[in-house]
């Protein structure tokens, strides 16, 4: 199992969701996150973190409310927004973070 660490330093953008089980946005907020999966493919990787299990990591981050979903690449934090957000929305944030193959 790879660390936090390990994980945002990819340079293919991470787009974590924040979240706990209780929260009702947060579950309005899965199926949103499966349908940027299949639109975005493998250009983005897509993890959640549940904050109960997780607090040391919700608190160094600052997370307050869930959901809070975040961007990381290359160890940065590069985008954060708390709240649900449509995939149309947000399909063209991780555009930005993404790296075009080059033909």
């Amino acid at each position: 199992m790879s660390t936090f660490g390990e994980i945002i330093k990819s340079e293919k953008p991470v787009l974590i969701d924040f979240y706990a089980d209780w929260c009702q946005p947060c579950k309005m907020l899965a199926p949103i996150l499966q349908d940027v999966s299949k639109q975005m493919g493998d250009r983005v990787k897509i993890i959640k973190i549940d904050v109960d299990r997780n607090p040391e990591l919700a608190g160094a981050l600052q997370i307050q409310g869930v959901p809070t979903l975040m961007v990381f690449q290359e160890g940065e934090a590069k985008w954060r927004q708390s709240g649900v957000i449509p995939a149309h929305q947000l399909v063209p944030i991780l555009e930005q973070f993404t790296i075009e193959e080059q033909a």
